[in-house]
């Protein structure tokens, strides 16, 4: 039996906000290098008050019902996948990404590029590189990578 069988999908509740958000933590500080303190600092903040508030997520729980990962989209666009420091390489990205790519045709993502990690995974699950852009999506120096994701055509 693979980890994420051991997982299962629901959509997020205001009760995981607090665990939602260190998932965020711990996966942005294992992955995102590039960030200085005041920038996680800051985006941090947005995350915690604006975002997991106010958008819906699924998230990957255990059989405690304790949220190890989250996913956030918009139509066919992956917003947000997080996997908590301590679950990476259980499969938890792949169960969230699976499951929102089943029947759809065309998936994108934005990825920092200076998260090689994340990069690789989305290339390694068939997502290519459409292009970048210099600056993130508010406006720091944070070189983003537009990825796309195509269901093979059957015969």
């Amino acid at each position: 039996m693979r980890e994420a069988d051991m997982f299962q999908l629901r959509q997020a509740k205001p009760a995981d906000i607090a665990r939602n958000y260190e998932v965020w933590r711990t996966a942005v500080e294992a992955t995102h290098h590039f960030l200085s303190d005041p920038d996680l600092e800051s985006i941090g903040k947005m995350v915690l008050e604006d975002y997991l508030p106010n958008a819906e997520f699924t998230v990957a729980v255990d059989g405690d019902d304790l949220s190890h990962a989250f996913l956030g989209t918009s139509e066919n666009h992956i917003d947000a996948l997080f996997v908590h420091a301590d679950s990476r390489g259980a499969g938890l990205g792949r169960l969230l990404l699976d499951s929102f790519r089943t029947g759809k045709d065309v998936v994108t993502v934005d990825v920092n590029e200076q998260n090689p990690t994340a990069a690789g995974f989305y290339e390694k699950l068939g997502f290519k590189v459409t292009g970048r852009s210099e600056l993130d999506d508010q406006g720091r120096p944070f070189p983003i990578l537009h990825m796309r994701w195509e269901r093979a055509a059957t015969t």
